[in-house]
């Protein structure tokens, strides 16, 4: 098991990454990057906190960024952004509380020692590293219930270069689960995993899953990371991934 502090700084980099790619993807996305803050904001999807979210390194860089950060939502028409907080950081609490943020969620910050990836057995999935973003982001609208004000349009160009991959699984030809991994020096960030509503059941996130990790864990990462939902939970659980913490989301929503 990594330890909670590695596993801390593996996030964070991780996120960090993630935001640089988001901040770039759709119309009028724009990159926050000031104080050890990184934040995306995304006003293509303006009620959608998820995509128009930051991270920091300390509290301290949060509270001076933070002013800066609301006035940038503010003049993109951005009505809803968060921040993703380690549960245990009580005084970056106390700066976003006192700036009119709520909590509005914890995900579970999973890691993975790819050494120690549970493989399971993808047997005849149909599958490739040649998903398209558009497509990625529909697979996710459906599988959230998001259709038409979702991830869709915040991901809805193709990213610029690797370290990003975007992956899918078919099912009698038609695209039935997705996800995308990027990476931060020798970690393996997931992200979309998503599956359509019609072919749940199947196990095509585990394989899918199983698929780009096996990816990963050959050209040289050493961990993978992500943030779970209750939903995706048990899937990462089977996989190996553990959790030392929660992220808390501190949502400031007009």
């Amino acid at each position: 098991m990594i330890d909670a502090d590695r596993q801390l700084e593996l996030q964070r980099a991780c996120l960090r990454v993630w935001l640089v790619d988001i901040g770039r993807r759709s119309e009028g996305a724009r990159l926050f990057e000031r104080h050890g803050v990184t934040g995306a904001i995304v006003p293509a999807t303006p009620d959608r906190s998820i995509p128009n979210s930051a991270t920091y390194e300390g509290a301290a860089g949060l509270a001076d960024a933070l002013d800066e950060l609301a006035a940038m939502h503010d003049a993109a028409g951005v009505r809803a952004w968060t921040v993703w907080v380690p549960e245990h950081d009580s005084e970056a609490v106390a700066v976003l509380e006192r700036a009119g943020h709520t909590f509005d969620g914890k995900p579970a910050a999973m890691t993975l020692w790819l050494a120690d990836l549970e493989a399971a057995e993808i047997g005849d999935l149909d599958w490739d590293r040649d998903a398209s973003a558009p497509q990625v982001g529909r697979i996710n609208d459906l599988a959230y219930g998001f259709e038409g004000s979702g991830f869709g349009v915040a991901i809805g160009t193709e990213p610029a270069e690797p370290p990003v991959r975007l992956y899918q699984a078919r099912v009698d030809g038609e695209v039935a689960c997705v996800l995308q991994t990027i990476d931060a020096a020798q970690d393996c960030g997931v992200y979309y995993v998503a599956t359509h509503p019609r072919h749940r059941g199947r196990g095509l996130a585990t394989r899918l899953m199983t698929a780009a990790l096996l990816e990963a864990r050959e050209r040289g990462c050493d961990t993978s990371t992500l943030q779970s939902s209750p939903m995706g939970y048990p899937v990462y659980e089977r996989l190996g991934y553990g959790s030392a913490f929660r992220l808390h989301l501190y949502e400031r929503r007009k």
